[in-house]
């Protein structure tokens, strides 16, 4: 629709309840578009122009459409509620091939007929010089329509009948005594129509061939019928157009409604709920829904265990211990804790070549922590099952179509953002690097003191100072070595719990990676199709409003 029509429809529907029953009919078709049937999305959208098309257009006239099968007398009884020859019966044309519209009043009226696609040589009016009779002040505002024989071989008589019958704001079908039972016109138009009933007249005809005793029986089978087309509502009136039986009540009965100046807004409403009806009726019932956020995180959690992250925190948690432990030992036994190899270059984890850093980024995915695809599967389809549980089934497919459409990229993102993870690579916090500074220093402590204490032994410098006959340089080496040690068993404790700080800095920072990935690539997806989900529901209780 061009910029120009939308805005001559908002201006013509705004603020009106009708305009927000199309506004909400257009939100649902929006909604299940890519979804649902595309026809059928396709037709809501068709309903919703049609319905701004017909308003923008004389709310002074009811469309009267006057539909019936060859030989019902559908043309007799248009021309006798016109009064005028307009269409031509029985021999001279079997069938109508062409609209006619009879117009009662012409004010307005011309964009109507130009909207109903009826040409000029198929329009008059009652008050045209054709018209010699007296004005029917009850139909005052009707364009009466004769609509071609419905049941016609002409695939094209089919078509225009079904465009009108569209578009009309008041349907007549006239029946046949003998063909009244039909199914061409109970399964084609009354049963499909049934959300109309309130736009419906049925009209026997040729009553006058049937003995009296037989017409009422016949009558209430009609009725019989109608109520198993689920059109309860709709009056069945008997007439005979050629002996003028009945007429006086069907012209009433179109005369009152047309008073009500209801039709046209009653036949639009009709087109807007049954559209939209159609719409969740396809969508099925399920309840809306968004994503619970406990789910969403429980299934990214999955993907992290799926990913390897549990290893890879174990990891570096042990291998800053270690690393910290070599840093806070005492020099002369701590280099046997890197004898145990770094738990993370056992997972293929690049850490760096300095000591003094605790880890580093990944250089590429280990295969000991590679992700689980079968799991990961395994969890987006979970996921899509329970997002998805008691929608109607194209949504359920839809749902399910997003979540797996991405499955194989999903591994390999999961891949590339384990290995893309900073694992830490910060320094050593100060004091460690303070207690491996003043490790060094007690160990340098005791070697020197104990080369000194030793060189004096053997006499080969003076004798060295003594403290409770004790040699000084003795002491001090011993209390060096006691302290280094005492120093590494204090720390312990406090390299135990940087351990786990670290690690779980990078269980967040790994986490964080998973999620972005599982969000881009599964989570929004589905959320975006249940908050469409949720547009359509709401587009439909908006257009079906009572």
């Amino acid at each position: 629709m061009t910029s120009l029509l939308e805005g001559a429809k908002q201006l013509v529907t705004r603020g009106t309840d009708i305009g927000a029953r199309i506004e909400g009919l257009e939100a649902a078709a929006e909604a299940a578009s890519g979804r649902l049937d595309e026809a059928l999305v396709t037709e809501a959208r068709e309903v919703a122009d049609r319905a701004a098309g017909r308003l923008r257009l004389s709310a002074e006239h009811t469309v009267v459409g006057i539909a019936g099968a060859t030989g019902s007398g559908k043309s007799s009884t248009f021309n006798a509620l016109t009064g005028l020859e307009l269409s031509a019966v029985g021999v001279r044309r079997p069938t109508t091939s062409w609209a006619t519209a009879c117009v009662w009043g012409t004010d307005g009226a011309r964009e109507l007929l130009e909207w109903l696609g009826i040409p000029d040589r198929h329009q008059t009016t009652r008050d045209s010089m054709l018209d010699t009779r007296r004005e029917d002040n009850a139909l005052d505002g009707v364009v009466l329509l004769d609509l071609p024989d419905h049941d016609s071989t002409e695939v094209s008589h089919h078509l225009e009948v079904d465009r009108l019958v569209a578009l009309a704001d008041l349907l007549v079908w006239v029946l046949d005594p003998q063909k009244y039972a039909d199914a061409a016109i109970h399964d084609r138009y009354l049963e499909p129509l049934k959300t109309h009933d309130e736009v419906m007249v049925v009209v026997l005809n040729h009553i006058d061939s049937v003995p009296e005793e037989r017409r009422q029986a016949m009558l209430d089978d009609v009725r019989r019928l109608l109520d198993n087309d689920g059109l309860a509502k709709v009056p069945v009136i008997a007439i005979s157009a050629r002996q003028g039986i009945g007429l006086d009540e069907l012209r009433a009965e179109i005369g009152r409604r047309v008073a009500e100046k209801k039709m046209t807004r009653t036949r639009l409403e009709a087109d807007i709920r049954a559209a939209a009806g159609r719409l969740d009726a396809a969508s099925g019932e399920g309840r809306t829904r968004s994503l619970p956020a406990g789910r969403a995180q429980s299934f990214e959690t999955a993907l992290g265990e799926a990913a390897g992250v549990p290893t890879v925190v174990d990891a570096v948690e042990r291998s800053t211990r270690i690393r910290a432990t070599r840093a806070t030992g005492w020099p002369a036994v701590s280099w046997i804790a890197g004898l145990r190899g770094d738990p993370l270059k056992k997972l293929e984890l690049d850490v760096g070549d300095s000591a003094g850093r605790l880890s580093g980024r990944a250089t590429a995915a280990p295969t000991s922590v590679s992700v689980q695809r079968a799991r990961v599967d395994t969890e987006v389809r979970a996921l899509a099952d329970d997002a998805s549980e008691g929608l109607g089934a194209p949504w359920a497919a839809s749902v399910q179509r997003v979540s797996v459409s991405r499955i194989p990229e999903l591994g390999d993102r999961l891949d590339a953002a384990l290995a893309a993870t900073d694992l830490g690579g910060q320094r050593l916090p100060g004091w460690v690097s303070l207690v491996r500074v003043l490790q060094w220093l007690l160990l340098l402590g005791a070697v020197g003191c104990g080369i000194w204490a030793g060189l004096a032994a053997a006499g080969v410098t003076g004798d060295a100072p003594e403290v409770g006959g004790l040699a000084v340089p003795l002491v001090v080496a011993v209390a060096c070595v006691v302290v280094g040690i005492a120093l590494a068993l204090v720390c312990r404790g406090t390299v135990a719990g940087a351990a786990k700080e670290r690690a779980e800095s990078v269980r967040k920072r790994l986490e964080g990676s998973i999620s972005e990935v599982a969000s881009e690539l599964v989570v929004r997806p589905v959320e975006a199709e249940l908050a469409a989900y949720s547009a359509l529901k709401s587009g439909v209780a908006k257009a079906q409003r009572a």
